[in-house]
């Protein structure tokens, strides 16, 4: 779809403030200079742009994807102006002012925060976060639509049609949500033609021991199923069909005990293993239902979690779906093209619309938690229109990189 400029909301620049406030309450200065420091990116001499109010416009363009450049960085800085005292004037940077200081930041900080940062939130008072014992997230990616540049076609790539290909070329992406509270995290990307196993291998590494974690059948692999277990996460993911599984021991909750193995060589001679307990059902009465689910899961002991309800649970791997929803509908905006011209800047954009998704996720657990309800009863896109009015006012971004609490 064309990006034509348009405006800011009426009424809605001078305080503005507030929702970087939002940003810098998720993402404080500390984190961020540090990240710059790392990434050998912090400024070295003054600038209108210094290196720390680019990460924040960078989370920024996310939280405003129909506006123009201009306009969101307009959004930033009378904000401060308005900190600073009506005598006070900032420059407002041209959009090649602009694409020059994104372009000397470049992706590396923004991910690298949103590796330090963005992590499951859910506490023990969570509504909805945990089964028992464990905290739930599910595996899942999805894609998103590029400018139509000619750089950009040779890194992502562009999915194939019915009348050739489409019309924007597209990164694709995988992650973990944590069910309870819908934040998106280990998040990996990457061209079109990279598929999702290939990244779910690094998104992997942020599991941790006392997770369940759910997947749907096109990620069960052998390799992948043995690396996930390594991280000490329990697994309960949904399998095809058609990989034999043959039943060792019938457990008191109909659910048996069988084994995985890498290759039909190592099945026929019964070597090199994996212990599984498999979950056989059917949906009575349910459109659309198949005709049989299989799952496999690590936990092995059906008294500590049984099939009933680890069958009930597996359908909770929608989370993320509406997790993507939210990230490629209501924050990003339906049929939205990601703005960036270059690759890079492309990659900047992808983890400053994942970092904006967390911050406002993050807000709404914080609602949630005093009004003591499941985060999933809140509105995201209610929770996006109270960022973008300023209605929490938390501190703001001022030149020198410096906290200011109004």
């Amino acid at each position: 779809m064309a990006r034509t400029v348009a405006e800011l909301p009426i009424g809605t620049r001078i305080t503005d403030f507030i929702s970087v406030g939002v940003l810098t309450k998720t993402f404080p200065s500390t984190a961020i200079d540090a990240v710059l420091r790392d990434t050998g990116k912090a400024s070295i001499r003054q600038r209108d742009m210094p290196a720390h109010v680019v990460v924040y416009y960078v989370i920024a363009l996310a939280l405003y994807m129909q506006s123009s450049y201009r306009e969101v960085l307009r959004c930033l800085l009378e904000g401060i102006e308005w900190l600073l005292g009506p005598g006070a004037t900032i420059k407002v940077t041209g959009k090649s002012g602009i694409s020059q200081a994104r372009t000397r930041l470049g992706w590396e900080p923004i991910r690298q925060l949103h590796d330090q940062v963005v992590k499951p939130i859910a506490v023990e008072s969570t509504k909805g976060a945990w089964y028992r014992r464990w905290r739930l997230v599910s595996l899942d990616g999805s894609t998103l639509d590029v400018a139509d540049k000619q750089e950009n076609d040779r890194v992502f790539g562009r999915p194939s049609s019915s009348r050739g290909s489409s019309a924007f070329p597209q990164l694709r992406f995988v992650s973990l949500v944590e069910n309870g509270t819908h934040v998106l995290f280990g998040t990996r990307m990457d061209g079109f033609k990279t598929g999702e196993i290939t990244l779910a291998k690094e998104v992997l590494g942020s599991l941790r021991q006392w997770m369940v974690c759910l997947a749907d059948r096109n990620f069960y692999g052998f390799e992948l199923w043995k690396q996930a277990r390594g991280t000490g996460a329990d697994l309960l993911w949904r399998v095809k069909k058609n990989l034999r599984l043959p039943c060792e021991k019938r457990l008191p909750d109909g659910s048996y005990l069988s084994r995985v193995y890498q290759s039909p060589k190592d099945l026929r001679h019964g070597v090199n293993g994996v212990v599984v307990r498999v979950i056989e059902y059917r949906l009575q009465n349910v459109a659309d239902a198949e005709p049989l689910y299989r799952l496999l899961t690590t936990i092995l002991d059906p008294d500590a979690a049984p099939a009933t309800e680890l069958a009930a649970l597996y359908h909770e791997r929608w989370e993320i779906e509406t997790a993507l929803d939210e990230l490629k509908t209501h924050l990003r905006g339906s049929r939205i093209v990601l703005r960036s011209k270059t690759p890079d800047l492309v990659k900047q954009e992808f983890y400053g619309l994942m970092l904006a998704h967390f911050a406002v996720r993050g807000l709404m657990h914080d609602a949630a938690l005093v009004a003591d309800v499941d985060p999933d009863r809140l509105s995201f896109l209610h929770a996006v229109r109270v960022v973008r009015r300023k209605i929490a006012r938390f501190a703001s971004i001022p030149p020198s990189g410096q906290d200011i609490v109004p």
